[in-house]
Formats: C-alpha cells, structure tokens, sequence
C-alpha cells in the first residue's frame, strides 16, 4: 500500500466503482479501497439473510420465503433507460461482457388515484385512458413535434428558441392540460419537482425523446432494462474492468483517513498505519463529513410479495411514478418491483420498494400512497437515511465526493452526477457517442 498512485478511490458504491472504472480505462493508477468487506456500500444488494440482519437484527426470515441465496435485494433500487447515458458508460467501458439485462414490462403513472400506462408516441398517446379525446390530439401533436425535432435543422423547432423558451411555454404552444403536463414532465422527462417548468425547454424535450427512443429499443412495455441478479452485478463489473487495467482493490480497511499538506491538498489515504499517497481522492461522503453537508432525507420501504402489483398488466417488473401535484407533495414518490423473472427472488416471489424524499417527521406514514397500492404483502422494512451533497471545492483540496443517492427508481441523476465528477477529476468531457447495438446482445 505504501506507494504512489494517481487516483485513490474510497468506497465501493456503484458511483464510486463507474468512476474507477472509467480512471483505469484512460489508464490512470488507481488503488480503491473499502471498510466493508463486500462490493456496493450503500448501492449493495443482499441476500434474506443479510437483509433481516441489517433490518431485524438476530432473528431469521421464516422458511416459506424460499432460499436466502435466491435473493438480491438492492437497497438503492434503480432502472436504467435502455438509450440512456449508463448504458453509453457500460458499452464504452466493454462492461457489457460480465452483465446480462432483461427489458422492463411496464413503466406507469400515478393520476386521480389510479395507475395508467405511461404513453410516450403519438400511437400510445391516441389510446391512452389518461386523456381525453381533444387532449389525446394535443398531446399527439407534441410527441410528434418531440420525434421530429432535430437541434440542427431550424424546420422541426417550428418558430421555437428551445434555449430560451421555458418547458411551460412549450407545453402551452400544445395548449396541454395541467394533468398531461404532469405525467410528461415527472414520468417522461423523469423531472423530481416542478422546478423544471421555468427553465430552459430544451432539457425537457431531449428528456422526452430518450424515453420514446428507449421505448422503441427493445419493443417492450418500458424504455426501461435492468441487471439480471440485481444491481450489486454493476459495482463488481466495474471492480472487474478496474482490476483488467492495473487497478488495484483492497475490502476491509478500516478507518482510512485522509492525509493533507500544507496547502490544504490532499496528499493521500493512511489505513492501517500505512499510507498510499496520490494527488487526487474520490470518495462517498461518509469518508469526508466535515465535507459534505445533509440536503434532505430519503425514506424507502422493502417489500416482499407473492404477486405482481395490482393494475399493472401481471408486470414481473415495472416502475410507477407518483408526481408531487397527485399526493399533494413538494418530491416524487416512485414504485420499483422486479422479481424471480430478473433473478432477485424465488419464483413466484416479488419484491417492490416505494421510496420518497421525506417531507415531514413521519416518513414511514408518508409511503402510504405508494405502499397503497401494492397489495397484500408479506413483510415489509424501512429503510429512512439521510442525503449529503459536498460543499468542499474540489480545485482547492483534490478531493472529489460524490452525492447520496436520491429517491428516484432511475439511473439519469446517478450518471449525471458521475459524468461530472469525471470531468472535474480528468478535465475532459466522457465521450458518449457510442453503437447503441452493441449492449442488444446482453438484453436478453
């Protein structure tokens, strides 16, 4: 350990093993290490027994659940958007050899207490039960305006600076109702809060378009593709890419303290009594807490059930989004199931987790519009932490944190947050411009 590397990396979070992934590829010398003595930190997916230790302490999941080992429970679970830019990082980084993905069935919305299909074409927009039949050729007209669009060619933007102009404003050129707004803003563009409606509407429309683009992908019921084995697969890939390019993994080092000089810089990581000098630290923000400063709260809600969720076609796996204006709230709150088809539990078995930024309190009580609509269930955990953001600058002191994993049942915040990191570490933008074909023949 007692030698001089050009990036350490503390933590083994699904943030932390892309970023070292990605170091190692542009051949940077990265040593990574962990407290714990197993992959995922806080992105970890465990087994029912791992799982009632963590939750129930001493006592043992009843037998009827079926096998410990047929369980991966992920305490971060998240799907990725088949076009998105984690799927871009995973073929750019070859790390699509040691996974296997399977499409997601369905991908819903919450409105006036029920769930509906989420519609992302023109076609699905005309069926759709969420609007009415003058709606339905408003919201067509927008989705065909969405396909079309194009940044270089002044005809599709039909008179629009979408620089400039806000997302309401684009809605309104559509004349969309308030309820159609709501469902392509939050489960479409997969915006967490209404922020969005003021700001530039260009983001939105390429949120939008990346959703029907995914959607098309693999012609299934999502845009959505997720792990099989769970989400713990992603941060191993990662260690296993890290480690093909000279990247060097140490589990189990306990108390490992940053070392700075007298400038203020970080100079390297001491565990142990040994020392591992490098210019430059990556890390979660439980290594660095005077550091990082707590932003809000997320409370998350593990269930395990013998059927699919109610109103959702029997999915085996889907994603629903409750936007903020349906429960009366300031956040999100989103439904995450998957299942024995994607090898998380035992046949016949499901596992879903509804999650939110907590508002008030009581945060178990307010998963009750998520958990509602669930069904029967047979046990239930909750998990509530709190949410940390960095307040250091990382050009003065070298260390570079990255966030607490938000509520949302999706990847984009997670990758929006890891591209930056990598451009503040190397000073170079990650190029993402990659053959989308090839990550098709790991789908299934």
């Amino acid at each position: 350990m007692d030698e001089e590397y050009d990036v350490i990396v503390l933590g083994t979070g699904l943030k932390e093993c892309i970023l070292s992934g990605l170091l190692s590829v542009d051949r940077l010398k990265v040593l990574h290490m962990d407290r714990n003595d197993y992959y995922g930190g806080e992105s970890a997916s465990l087994n029912l027994n791992q799982l009632w230790e963590k939750f129930r302490g001493s006592s043992k999941p009843p037998p009827e659940l079926g096998s410990s080992r047929d369980y991966n429970v992920d305490m971060v679970p998240k799907f990725m958007m088949a076009n998105g830019a984690l799927v871009r990082v995973l073929i750019h980084t070859d790390v699509t050899k040691y996974l296997y993905f399977k499409a997601v069935d369905g991908s819903y919305v919450y409105n006036k207490g029920k769930i509906h299909k989420v519609p992302a074409t023109d076609i699905e927009a005309l069926k759709s039960p969420l609007m009415g039949l003058f709606e339905k050729r408003r919201a067509r007209k927008f989705f065909i305006y969405v396909q079309n669009y194009e940044d270089d060619d002044l005809k599709t933007h039909e008179g629009l600076d979408l620089t400039r102009a806000t997302s309401k404003e684009l809605f309104e050129k559509f004349g969309l109702d308030d309820n159609t707004i709501d469902f392509i803003g939050h489960a479409l563009a997969l915006h967490r809060d209404d922020r969005y409606l003021n700001e530039p509407a260009l983001e939105t429309l390429r949120k939008v378009k990346l959703y029907s683009e995914s959607l098309a992908r693999f012609q299934s019921g999502s845009p959505y593709i997720y792990p099989l084995y769970g989400l713990g697969e992603l941060p191993q890939a990662f260690a296993r890419l890290s480690a093909v390019y000279g990247g060097t993994y140490m589990l189990s080092k306990p108390d490992c303290i940053l070392e700075f000089d007298e400038e203020g810089k970080v100079r390297g990581v001491t565990s142990e009594g040994e020392t591992a000098r490098a210019k430059k630290v990556v890390c979660d923000p439980s290594y660095v807490r005077n550091k990082v400063k707590k932003v809000g709260k997320v409370v998350r809600a593990i269930c395990i059930m013998s059927h699919p969720i109610p109103n959702t076609n029997d999915s085996q796996s889907v994603q629903i989004i409750l936007p903020q204006k349906q429960l009366g709230r300031k956040s999100d709150m989103y439904v995450f199931c998957c299942s024995y088809s994607h090898n998380v539990a035992p046949k016949g078995k499901y596992i879903a987790f509804v999650s939110t930024e907590a508002e008030t309190d009581m945060p178990e009580a307010e998963l009750e519009p998520g958990l509602s609509l669930l069904g029967p269930v047979e046990e239930t955990f909750f998990d509530v932490y709190d949410r940390y953001e960095p307040v250091n600058d990382p050009s003065l002191d070298n260390v570079f944190i990255s966030k607490s994993y938000d509520p949302t049942t999706h990847f984009e915040t997670t990758v929006q947050d890891v591209l930056a990191m990598y451009t503040r570490i190397t000073g170079k933008l990650l190029d993402l411009s990659v053959d989308l074909s090839a990550a098709s023949a790991a789908e299934e």
